[in-house]
């Protein structure tokens, strides 16, 4: 991996810029100046500006992550701010926010002036999600709007779900008062039970318990209820069934107010999969049916779902090499994203390469309110360029997270991140195998 600080003059040169704000494509040259975008087109830049060949690549906008894990503070060991901030800029992310259950929770004031002061060091733009509530205990309501002033981008108490609908009704009256979504980890935990893996066919076979996509829906559908009462903002987490789609999809054609995302996971893989005993495949919500998959490809394509989200979550190796019933749920997912969401949706789907960097730019930017007129003269350089049609198998060498717990290593993936740009600082991908 190469990251060193940016020139004080670089020219991508020859490539294809595609603008997911403005919805062009066009060839140009792009001058950045001190970290930020002093011209598109025509320049005369210095004689000194490092020159970068990017002939045959496409110049887009850094991608947005809405759904990391860093897991700063308590345990580093899994990732740090630092480690994460790696991580994604080799996956093209210029931007991500972070999710609140650290040790302790990101459930204060002070947590969001942590976060913060910390990121103010990494390569990378972080913004802090805080706890809906203290703790993360699901029942008293944390200092919502001093948590905004402070930085707080959305409220989540994920990984655990608000259970209590009263307590999820007055988090959502609360966030209103700032315009900031709520994002609730959909899961009905007496549903779900102990339930390790999608419950079907395949979990009666492997003989592990199941998590019905009932647990799922269940809960979205009391959520996006609740949001329409109380006219709030509501972004639905890594949706994993179809079920949950039908919920979403009925409730946008009157609520402009709700959105979702989905994981590169669970467009790629299906329960199936799983017969391997594979720990890294397990996640919540859990690896759902071939059918329920298609049914999120059509969903993406269609506009239900609006964004993609990692939903990276770092694990040691004694969390993941473990018997199934004991493994940590989760999977690190930033590096690999581009090439599986390319693959999948472009290669395989047809949809279109500017839709795509959409999910990956403009989208999840608009959700949290971040500008997304990324390619104006001016503006900080947040630029990511890809290799939409290389293909490549992912590695461990790939990796640059703390953990290592990706199922997608030995995948043949398409479309690689050839270099990064943020808070002047450059990536430069490693000659992929």
């Amino acid at each position: 991996m190469s990251l060193k600080n940016l020139s004080k003059h670089t020219v991508l040169k020859a490539g294809t810029l595609l603008d997911p704000y403005n919805k062009r494509t066009y060839r140009a040259d792009l001058w950045i100046k001190d970290g930020f975008i002093e011209s598109i087109g025509e320049f005369n830049a210095p004689k000194s500006a490092e020159i970068i060949d990017c002939k045959g690549k496409i110049i887009t906008h850094g991608f947005c992550d809405l759904h990391v894990h860093f897991r700063e503070p308590g345990r580093e060991d899994k990732e740090t701010l630092d480690t994460g901030s790696l991580s994604a800029m080799a996956g093209g992310f210029t931007r991500v926010c972070v999710m609140p259950n650290t040790n302790p929770p990101l459930d204060s004031p002070e947590m969001m002036n942590f976060i913060k002061e910390k990121a103010e060091k990494c390569p990378i733009h972080i913004h802090p999600i805080g706890a809906v509530t203290k703790a993360q205990n699901g029942k008293d309501i944390t200092e919502m709007a001093l948590m905004f002033k402070e930085g707080a981008v959305a409220f989540s108490d994920d990984g655990l779900p608000i259970q209590d609908g009263a307590v999820m009704r007055i988090a959502l009256e609360y966030s209103t008062l700032v315009g900031v979504p709520v994002i609730n980890h959909a899961e009905d935990e007496c549903l779900r039970s102990e339930g390790l893996m999608h419950e079907g066919i395949i979990s009666t076979h492997l003989g592990l318990p199941g998590n019905p996509d009932l647990a799922e829906s269940a809960m979205v559908h009391r959520d996006l209820e609740l949001a329409d009462f109380t006219g709030a903002k509501l972004h639905v987490p890594h949706v994993s069934s179809a079920k949950a789609v039908q919920h979403i999809r009925t409730m946008k054609r009157k609520n402009n107010n709700i959105t979702s995302e989905v994981t590169p996971h669970h467009l790629f893989f299906n329960d199936e999969a799983l017969r391997s005993y594979d720990t890294n495949l397990k996640v919540a919500p859990p690896i759902r049916t071939e059918s329920d998959r298609e049914v999120l490809i059509k969903a993406v394509k269609d506009g239900t779902i609006d964004c993609i989200a990692t939903d990276h979550a770092p694990h040691t190796l004694e969390d993941k090499e473990t018997t199934f019933d004991c493994a940590s749920f989760g999977m690190i997912g930033l590096e690999s994203a581009f090439g599986v969401v390319n693959k999948v949706l472009v290669q395989e789907s047809g949809m279109e390469l500017i839709d795509l960097i959409s999910l990956l730019t403009v989208n999840p930017r608009k959700i949290m309110g971040f500008d997304s007129d990324l390619f104006s003269e001016g503006a900080m350089a947040e630029i990511t360029v890809i290799d939409p049609d290389r293909d490549w198998t992912f590695d461990k060498d790939h990796i640059h997270s703390k953990s290592g717990n990706s199922p997608f290593i030995g995948k043949d993936l398409k479309g690689t991140v050839e270099l990064t740009i943020s808070t002047n600082s450059i990536y430069k991908s490693q000659i992929i195998k």
